[in-house]
């Protein structure tokens, strides 16, 4: 057994297919078959499904995958902590993100970039219940969204919670001039609006439908994706508005439009920033996230009053 064949093991429970498996591998496809094949043999275990494609894990595989996410993560970082040690904090960043959270992701990295300037970001969108999964698994090193506290800590996770300004309805006022003011909207203010909102399998959407069905108003959608670009550009040409957590989107890029608070009842879940406990963070992942809590304690990027988790 090798650190390779779980490497290629792990990269196989990530793109569920052997093909995608072996160019993540950078090997081709039958020496990543050969390959598990032998790592199966030495075992004397059967570690994955076959048919004519790839059929998942059985139990046996499951229970090793779960070994080899952690060998490889462990492996993973012990690379990235020579060379910190040779070249300074230096690397690529795995980080997951929810499509709408109360902070600007490029805001914050830049900060950090300040300071770790050879740091570089490799980011995925996933869903809150997703992101959860990546930072179990290890296939993001960094996660940024809406968490249960209380399960993070029972799974040791450490987590730097982000302040909460609320919920904003953002819309141009040349299209919607009916929403120009200064006081919070109402619930009701929205019920004829048509909206621009991410999709129903998203936190954050779930979110304003159960406050919105409780309150028997029924919401308006025109446009609903899982992308941040297409409901802004809906936003600018007046097809929708959009509500967004606030902090979310950057008031510079549009600066013609407008934005209102929304008098709705907070969000059960916390906006945090996670990631694995210590020791089981790579030194990189620690190195931002130490950074990060610097960055948030001087006000850049607003920061609860309450204390920190960890783990």
């Amino acid at each position: 057994m090798d650190i390779k064949q779980l490497t290629y093991l792990v990269n196989l429970e990530r793109e569920r297919h052997f093909g995608r498996a072996a160019e993540a591998s950078f090997v081709s496809q039958p020496t990543l078959s050969m390959r598990l094949k032998n790592l199966e043999k030495e075992l004397g275990l059967s570690l994955i499904n076959r048919s004519n494609n790839f059929d998942g894990f059985t139990a046996e595989g499951e229970r090793v995958l779960s070994w080899a996410r952690e060998i490889v993560s462990v492996y993973q970082g012990l690379k990235l902590e020579v060379e910190s040690l040779k070249h300074g904090v230096k690397g690529t960043l795995r980080i997951g993100v929810v499509p709408q959270c109360s902070i600007s992701l490029p805001l914050m990295l830049k900060g950090i970039s300040e300071r770790y300037p050879q740091l570089d970001y490799r980011v995925a969108v996933l869903s809150a219940d997703q992101l959860l999964d990546a930072l179990n698994s290890h296939t993001v090193d960094v996660g940024i969204g809406f968490f249960e506290l209380a399960t993070l800590r029972e799974l040791h996770f450490q987590a730097e919670p982000l302040r909460d300004d609320g919920v904003e309805v953002v819309f141009h006022p040349q299209h919607f001039p009916q929403l120009v003011g200064d006081t919070p909207l109402e619930l009701n203010d929205l019920a004829e609006v048509p909206l621009c909102l991410a999709e129903q399998t998203r936190y954050f959407r779930r979110y304003l439908d159960t406050h919105f069905r409780e309150a028997d108003i029924r919401l308006r959608v025109v446009l609903e994706t899982t992308s941040i670009f297409q409901l802004v550009q809906g936003i600018q040409v007046g097809l929708g508005c959009l509500i967004s957590p606030c902090g979310h989107l950057l008031p510079e890029m549009t600066p013609e439009l407008h934005s209102r608070k929304l008098a709705i009842a907070p969000m059960s879940r916390q906006a945090a920033v996670v990631i694995a406990e210590p020791g089981r963070a790579t030194p990189l992942a620690q190195h931002f996230f130490d950074e990060v809590r610097r960055w948030l304690s001087e006000g850049q990027g607003g920061r609860l009053s309450a204390p920190s988790l960890t783990g």
